[in-house]
């Protein structure tokens, strides 16, 4: 078994084991050598964001002292969802190294399924004029930093 992946499974043992959360984990890697490690921490933390890959990235960005992990990537025991998914993007990681399946997660109890197959949401716009005005302070920023 790849090593990497390995610690990610046992970081999900981890989480399993102390109730943190589901049996997830994920692994950041820089240039071959391990810079974070987390497992899902719904549970006990009491946020649905706390999956093993964005704890992951956020341990992995702080110690790296950086948004941006382009040098990195990711070992994940199961399929990102779509949140981790976008996390993965928002922090420029390339390449996501993955073992189970959403469907994998559904047969467990799990809803990641439902991101893909069914219409969840009801999407209403409503004062965008108002709305974009920061969008235009942003803009018109001289010392931004895009991300």
């Amino acid at each position: 078994m790849n090593s990497f992946m390995l610690q990610a499974v046992n970081e999900a043992f981890c989480g399993v084991k102390q109730n943190h959360g589901g049996p997830f984990g994920a692994v950041v890697v820089k240039s071959g050598k391990i810079i974070a490690k987390a497992h899902n921490t719904v549970l006990r933390s009491n946020d649905p964001t706390a999956h093993a890959e964005v704890n992951a990235i956020r341990k992995a960005s702080k110690k790296l002292s950086t948004f941006d992990l382009s040098e990195c990537e990711i070992y994940t025991t199961c399929m990102p969802c779509p949140m981790c998914l976008g996390a993965i993007k928002w922090a420029n990681i390339k390449t996501v190294y993955y073992g189970a399946t959403s469907k994998d997660a559904d047969a467990i109890g799990f809803r990641d399924e439902d991101f893909y197959e069914k219409e969840f949401l009801e999407f209403k716009q409503m004062q965008r004029a108002e709305c974009l005005k920061p969008f235009e302070a942003w803009s018109a920023k001289e010392d931004k930093v895009t991300y």
